[in-house]
């Protein structure tokens, strides 16, 4: 008789789960305007999943067919232990892909740790090349710090670097082109994000204005050709392209302008332990209690696998000044 296959994580729309997103702290060493509220209110230690817990999470879902997990936050590199969490990530059986999402702060001192742990691909957050600006920006970060990052990133030869860029009006508007150059420059690639309505927050008391894909694709497209590329199974919401000439491939991932929940084949596990189901939505499951209450791996499991029944068909950006929800992306899990 055959062995039977393993479960798998299918959704009710028929959406194949194998992309997971770990948040692994709330916690940030900037405070980015569009994510954080100047004052913020973190999870106390007790609350956060254990550098254990998270291993343990990240192979129950490797055993159920996830293939790709990004490691996020908050900053995750500020996390203590997080050298010995991408250790264990990056010895996984059967994952494929080991990324990670950061604003550059600390990458300078991380960047051969993380390659040696099997850190393959890296998303770097830069929303401006002007110092002051970058400090309006984040609040309290320093673009050299980040610069420094990059650098290193291509230094040590991680394989795949991408900047993410969220263009607001009024904020940044004016730095498409020249984050698109520094990209081509540096050999590395970038991605435009529309913002987000996740929390309150807004910029000297006005709501963000988030500008759409398609106004910076546009823009992009009277300076260079933009050469569509065949979608990637690990690419995500990102519609990429290829600017002719270069080694760059510019995406854009369009939450409000072009809904990409029909491909949607990731979820989401917030600092807390919170399965979230969808970025948009605040169906989730407990699994730190699920964790802390001495369930097997299999009775973990098979919680999970049911709980993709509440997984729903899609997420509603249609009015940006009104969020949904109202945790910060912080406590999401960028």
């Amino acid at each position: 008789m055959p062995p039977t296959p393993p479960a798998q994580l299918i959704d009710s729309f028929d959406r194949r789960i194998s992309y997971l997103r770990l948040s692994v702290t709330d916690r940030c060493d900037f405070r980015c305007q569009y994510c954080m509220a100047e004052t913020m209110e973190f999870l106390p230690r007790a609350g956060v999943l254990t550098i254990e817990e998270l291993i343990r999470t990240a192979r129950l879902f490797t055993e159920l067919g996830v293939r790709k997990i990004r490691v996020t936050g908050g900053e995750p590199l500020i996390r203590r232990g997080v050298d010995e969490l991408f250790a264990g990530l990056g010895e996984l059986p059967g994952l494929e892909t080991l990324a990670l999402t950061t604003n550059g702060s600390q990458l300078a001192k991380q960047a051969t740790h993380l390659r040696d742990a099997g850190v393959s691909s890296v998303n770097i957050s830069l929303d401006s090349l002007s110092p002051s600006r970058f400090h309006a920006i984040t609040r309290i970060g320093h673009l050299d710090a980040v610069i420094r990052g990059i650098e290193a990133a291509i230094t040590v030869g991680l394989k795949r670097i991408r900047l993410n860029a969220v263009i607001l009006n009024g904020v940044n508007r004016d730095e498409t082109l020249s984050l698109t150059r520094f990209a081509i420059d540096k050999n590395i690639h970038i991605a435009f994000i529309e913002e987000m309505p996740l929390g309150h927050v807004n910029v000297g008391g006005k709501a963000l204005a988030y500008v759409s894909s398609d106004d910076i694709k546009a823009e992009l497209e009277q300076h260079f050709e933009l050469q569509a590329l065949s979608s990637r199974a690990d690419a995500g919401p990102s519609r990429d392209f290829r600017i002719a000439g270069t080694r760059t491939e510019v995406g854009f991932i369009s939450p409000h302008s072009h809904n990409f929940c029909s491909q949607c084949n990731r979820l989401r596990i917030s600092a807390e332990g919170r399965l979230l189901m969808c970025l948009g939505n605040e169906e989730s499951i407990d699994l730190r209690d699920l964790l802390r209450s001495g369930y097997s791996d299999e009775d973990i499991k098979t919680f999970i696998i049911d709980s993709l029944s509440i997984k729903p068909e899609r997420h509603i950006f249609d009015r940006p000044n009104e969020p949904q929800i109202v945790r910060f992306m912080n406590a999401t899990g960028g």
